[in-house]
């Protein structure tokens, strides 16, 4: 769940050089200029292969570092940002569909900066529009420790399947002893049946499960993906004849999902977050007023996020549900409750093509 420290040498890392001691100059001297690089003009499913086969090789690695930095420091000109603009967006896409939610943020993020310097006569300063409520406004820079953080995600989520947690890792996560410069949360959604708003497809009823991530001043991150989930008492518990019982936490960073709705937000909202997950770690789960999605709905909305229409229907049963609310999404369905504007959220739609 967490990605905080430096990746030990992997054999599937065939040239890798603990990137914790390349020098930052590595990073911050390039070009304002990008060079010709393996990641240009190609598409957007070839692009995701070439940075998923880039993640297992250090110099490829620090080469994809190197030329998200030249996109960070590039020229401002009209022209130039929007083509960046663009670009960064590609990006923080492709590394959600990658798992790696840390990366795709601080891209996101990159977008929110170039916008405000488009429009470098607004009032409103970047980290307000975000709701982070740190000062000075962050900065999030890419740099070397990006390459070891990304390299040591990719290894903890390629397992797809879900492990039991709890409240007391979840809050450990983030207690690394180090300080915060800012805060995200992404909603995510995996619908029974992708693109429709089917409670149900046999048994299957979809999943909803948040990301929480902590950027640090130093430059390191640490996340956690967690959904709650029921735990069977018997046989039928949590299916329409039986729909409470008992209750736990899951580690979803490899689980699937179709939509995915992303924030920053402050460290008044992501610790409220953490308070409701201590709160949900003693109640159980019901599948009509308790349940996955229920939760996730509830820290969204502490995170500012609001989703219009997420109820549906089912044999003897209804309630919030991952098909409906998936399809919400999908429709435009949601915006902000903090008074920011809707283009502070980050919005990504899962089109793998590693997965299948």
């Amino acid at each position: 769940m967490s990605a905080s420290l430096p990746y030990k040498q992997d054999a599937a890392d065939t040239s890798a050089i603990n990137s914790e001691y390349i020098e930052e100059k590595d990073f911050t001297s390039v070009k304002t200029k990008p060079s010709v690089s393996i990641f240009d003009n190609v598409s957007e499913n070839d692009l995701q292969k070439k940075v998923s086969l880039s993640l297992n090789n250090s110099g490829d690695r620090k080469q994809l570092m190197n030329y998200l930095k030249q996109l960070e420091v590039g020229d401002n000109g009209s022209a130039g940002n929007e083509a960046r603009n663009k670009t960064l967006f590609k990006f923080a896409n492709l590394f959600a569909r990658l798992k790696l939610y840390p990366l795709a943020m601080k891209c996101f993020f990159k977008t929110l900066q170039k916008n405000k310097q488009k429009h470098s006569n607004e009032e409103v300063a970047v980290s307000d529009s975000m709701g982070i409520d740190d000062s000075p406004s962050p900065d999030l820079p890419i740099n070397t420790k990006d390459d070891s953080l990304a390299y040591v995600q990719s290894l903890q989520v390629r397992s797809e399947k879900s492990v039991r947690t709890t409240y007391e890792n979840i809050s450990g996560t983030f207690n690394d002893g180090k300080q915060a410069v800012a805060y995200a949360l992404l909603f995510h959604v995996k619908q029974p049946s992708p693109g429709k708003k089917k409670v149900h497809v046999l048994a299957y009823t979809g999943h909803t499960y948040i990301t929480l991530i902590k950027y640090n001043t130093d430059s390191t991150y640490v996340s956690c993906s967690f959904g709650f989930y029921p735990k069977k008492d018997h046989i039928f518990s949590a299916t329409p004849w039986f729909p409470s019982t008992s209750s736990q936490f899951k580690n979803d960073a490899g689980h699937k999902w179709d939509e995915i709705i992303g924030k920053f937000i402050s460290k008044k909202s992501f610790d409220k977050i953490l308070k409701l997950t201590k709160e949900y770690n003693d109640v159980d789960y019901h599948l009509s007023y308790n349940n996955c999605t229920d939760f996730s709905l509830q820290a969204a909305g502490m995170a500012g996020i609001s989703i219009s229409n997420t109820e549906g229907k089912w044999f003897m049963g209804h309630g919030n549900n991952p098909g409906v609310t998936g399809q919400s999404i999908l429709q435009g369905g949601y915006g902000t409750t903090d008074k920011q504007p809707v283009a502070t959220l980050f919005k990504s739609l899962n089109t793998s093509v590693t997965e299948k």
